[in-house]
């Protein structure tokens, strides 16, 4: 063979080993901005509730604040303030991910240029890389499964609200 040719061969290995870590460099990106939108929504909704329960606070110096709404409100901040924890935790985890398969990508490249065989550092750094998107999947999976339980909540305590006006309006 030829040695442009097994030289070409060889580049194109390289290329293609360090095509599979892009791939997942992409997939963090995607994962780091859609997480990063979520922890928006949910700071932008901790905010919200937490003015509410303060109005709903300062209405208990001059009228008799309805209990059942502080009751519900301060539900509504601890499913924010904990929403905001996980997808915290989950940006950390997804950052901490996308630097390590960088680290997989430049290491394949330098080990190629010093002709050094360490696959057991590209390995290890791939195993890590996917042990953590496990674990930011983890931690997705819980933060979607804790704002199904806020929607549920939320649901309910509105829906008593629907289900009385409709018992009035047919008494009438």
């Amino acid at each position: 063979m030829p040695a442009a040719i097994s030289h070409i061969s060889g580049t194109l290995s390289v290329l293609s080993a360090m095509f599979t870590p892009a791939i997942l460099v992409s997939a963090c990106g995607s994962l780091i901005l859609t997480t990063s939108q979520r922890l928006s929504r949910s700071l932008d909704r901790q905010r919200e509730v937490a003015q509410l329960l303060r109005q709903n606070q300062q209405l208990a110096a001059t009228a008799t604040p309805d209990p059942a709404e502080h009751g519900h409100l301060t539900q509504q901040l601890l499913f924010a303030i904990r929403r905001a924890r996980l997808l915290q935790r989950a940006m950390t985890s997804l950052h901490f991910t996308l630097s390590i398969f960088i680290g997989s990508i430049l290491s394949i490249g330098i080990f190629e240029l010093i002709d050094s065989a360490a696959a057991w550092l590209i390995a290890l750094l791939s195993v890590l890389g996917a042990t953590m998107l496990l674990y930011a999947s983890v931690l997705l999976i819980k933060e979607s499964g804790l704002a199904r339980s806020d929607v549920a909540e939320e649901t309910a305590y509105l829906t008593q609200f629907t289900i009385a006006d409709q018992n009035r309006i047919i008494k009438k």
